[in-house]
């Protein structure tokens, strides 16, 4: 599928698509992917008009848990652009974004989220992120996994580095 191309009929007047286009692509690119043997989720960035990032989710299909649809394009825009920065970029997500690729989009810094279905559509379709976001409500002593703090001496060298090299890349 050519992530570029657009149907008769998914321009405004003006030329210029719309958020409910790029979300229908976004959802093709999710139904295309269940095809394919991978998940139900599809993304695209979008920065004045033009999709800089497609993805789709790869994470049983690359063994790789954090390959979320939403994930994959944040990173093919960073590539497509060659900055880690998305500002002036939009997120579009056949679904509610994850509290990872929620995080992950704010890290990008894109200016909009919007998604087509909710954590609920998901959670009935198998997929209950629905248990992270209420995890996240609750104290870290009361989760399952231990998240522990263990302070060495050196805890702090790599940002020490970090702030004495001066061709770094702001972030």
């Amino acid at each position: 599928m050519n992530p570029d191309a657009a149907a008769e009929g998914d321009r405004d007047p003006a030329g210029s698509r719309s958020d409910k286009d790029f979300l229908q692509q976004a959802v093709r690119l999710a139904v295309d992917n269940v095809a394919e043997g991978g998940g139900p989720f599809g993304a695209l960035v979008v920065r004045d008009g033009e999709i800089i990032g497609v993805g789709q989710n790869r994470v049983t299909r690359d063994h790789d848990p954090s390959a979320h649809a939403e994930v994959m394009a944040l990173r093919a825009a960073g590539q497509h652009i060659r900055d880690f920065s998305l500002e002036g970029a939009t997120l579009y997500s056949s679904c509610e974004p994850c509290p990872m690729c929620l995080a992950a989009s704010l890290w990008a810094r894109v200016d909009r989220v919007v998604y087509a279905a909710d954590r609920h559509d998901a959670a009935a379709g198998g997929f209950d992120d629905l248990a992270f976001y209420r995890l996240f409500e609750t104290e870290r002593s009361e989760w399952a996994v231990p998240v522990e703090s263990l302070r060495i001496s050196e805890a702090a060298a790599p940002f020490e580095r970090w702030l004495s090299t001066e061709a770094r890349a702001e972030y």
